[in-house]
């Protein structure tokens, strides 16, 4: 099995099968069969929401490589008169720097940018959405529109135009089904004096589903993508637990704040400690893992802890000498690494736990499914 995986990383690294799922299946009776926000996938690999999930040339390229699903680029909420009271966080930023972040003697790597929502006029994104749609109806790759919607400080209501406008038209732009959504709480909210208390933030996860799904026409699922926040593991276990009575999936956690420079950063302390505070908390919602997925066995790392899909932005970025692959997109080549690579990648990561006893086939089959609802 492992000469086949090595002869098949080879011949995938010139150009990947059409659907490289079904030939997965075929060839190693492995079913990589995924979910997000209760959509069945055909493998677990997103893309998270960011500077490369903005336009439709993005995301027909992600297409064509075989991607799950796509989270789009954060809207910045507005009510019907345009005032956006998260405003400050519809900056614009396009220059990324690629970087190397060691922790611990581990050397990762981390995307460095200023920018934070969508700083566009919002009828572009709902020509976004509008596009992406009819890509996910042309080629089965899920796109989710992601969003920054008001929070309050302690004691003072939800600016519910602000709501209302937003997800209806972004429920308009999505068209007859119920809206999919996430609600980003940035890892730069987390430096800001707005999440300070911990009344608030617990407020905020426990009341925006409501407040979302209200203002959707014919209704929401809702996935809250958590932010590491500035407290304990404790308290990111709280917010765990909030979102279990509120929302309809979560994406477990957003990127760390480094108050110095003032940045978002990720790389190997920001896994190190989603995956801590995912194995210490009870699976009591779908999951969906982010954070320094570097490898397939990063994959099967946030799946033992419940997470039954994962969402990278930073693997599709690195220098193209990173991928072993010879060719083709950047989202190809990265796909080629986290799954095929007869090393690290998910497969063979699949099958040592096959051999070490810790994953069984059904019906002949390994299945992907069965390590993430697995874990308790």
């Amino acid at each position: 099995m492992h000469e086949r995986l090595a002869a098949d990383f080879a011949r995938f690294g010139e150009s990947l099968p059409t659907d490289w799922p079904a030939c997965v299946r075929e060839r190693y009776r492995i079913d990589l069969t995924a979910e997000y926000l209760g959509v069945s996938l055909p493998h677990p690999i997103g893309k998270g929401s960011g500077q490369l999930s903005l336009r439709l040339d993005q995301l027909e390229t992600d297409a064509e490589a075989g991607l799950a699903f796509v989270v789009l680029k954060t809207v910045v909420g507005e009510d019907a008169e345009g005032r956006r009271t998260m405003g400050a966080w519809a900056v614009h930023e396009t220059r990324m720097a690629v970087e190397r972040r060691t922790f611990e003697g581990r050397e990762g790597w981390t995307v460095t940018w200023r920018g934070r929502g969508w700083d566009r006029p919002f009828a572009e994104y709902l020509q976004l959405v509008r596009g992406a749609r009819a890509l996910t109806r042309g080629t089965g790759m899920l796109t989710i529109p992601s969003v920054k919607l008001h929070l309050p400080p302690a004691g003072a209501p939800f600016a519910s135009g602000e709501y209302a406008r937003t997800i209806g038209d972004l429920a308009e732009a999505w068209g007859p089904e119920p809206l999919l959504v996430e609600k980003d709480f940035s890892p730069t909210l987390a430096g800001n004096a707005l999440a300070d208390e911990r009344v608030s933030v617990l407020r905020w996860i426990e009341e925006v589903p409501a407040l979302i799904r209200v203002s959707a026409p014919r209704g929401a699922r809702v996935a809250l993508k958590l932010m590491n926040a500035r407290f304990d593991d404790a308290f990111q276990r709280e917010m765990l637990a909030a979102a279990a009575h509120s929302a309809d999936a979560v994406t477990v956690f957003n990127r760390l704040w480094d108050a110095e420079r003032q940045v978002a950063y990720g790389g190997w302390e920001l896994s190190g400690r989603n995956l801590r505070v995912l194995k210490s908390a009870p699976v009591a919602i779908p999951r969906s893992g982010t954070g320094n997925v570097e490898s397939g066995r990063m994959i099967v790392e946030y799946a033992r802890r419940g997470c039954t899909s994962v969402q990278l932005h930073t693997g599709f970025q690195l220098p193209l000498r990173e991928y072993p692959a010879s060719a083709g997109s950047r989202t190809a080549r990265t796909l080629h690494r986290l799954v095929f690579h007869p090393e690290t990648g998910l497969i063979a990561a699949l099958l040592e736990l096959e051999a070490a006893g810790a994953l069984v086939r059904r019906d002949g089959e390994l299945r992907f499914l069965d390590l993430a609802r697995g874990a308790s």
